[in-house]
Parts: C-alpha cells; structure tokens; sequence
C-alpha cells in the first residue's frame, strides 16, 4: 500500500480552506498567488495518507495524486448549488 506523508496548513484569510504539502514550509510548487489568497500559514496537523486513510471532506486518492503531480493540494468547504459555501451548525 502506496503512503505519504504531509502536513496540513490553515490559512489566516480563507475560513475552512487548508493546503496539504509534503514537506514542512515547503512551497516552493504552490503558486504564489495561492499563497497570498491564503495569508499567513500555521500548521495544523502532520498525517500519512494511504489508500484506506478517511478524511473528512477529501479523497485521500486525490489528495495523493495532487501531492505528486502538483506538489500541493487545496481542500475548501463544500459549495451548494449556488456556490456558496455550506456552513455546518448555523
């Protein structure tokens, strides 16, 4: 079974929105227009993802693939039909 390991960042300005990188305050593959958007980055979470991992709002399939073809991944909160952003428990 494939693994890898990265790390998980919030960013300061995009409520929900977290960047998956391999390697600790590696971003030398993330655009830097996405790093602004983002504002100041605090590391969240450190996890390996395989195959069977859950995650809660990305395919860890996905979320390996964009790791290696693109250096990074972005999960953002869900959008309804209006593309809005779903808000839980409000």
């Amino acid at each position: 079974m494939e693994r890898l390991s990265c790390i998980i960042y919030r960013g300061a300005r995009e409520a929900d929105a977290y960047l998956y990188v391999e390697r600790a305050d590696d971003f030398s593959r993330v655009p830097e227009a996405l790093l602004a958007r983002l504002g100041e980055l605090e590391a969240v979470l450190e996890i390996e993802l395989h195959t069977e991992r859950r995650l809660a709002r990305a395919d860890p399939v996905e979320v390996m693939r964009a790791l290696r073809d693109e250096g990074y991944y972005l999960q953002t909160p869900p959008r309804d039909g209006l593309g809005r952003p779903v808000t839980y428990g409000s």
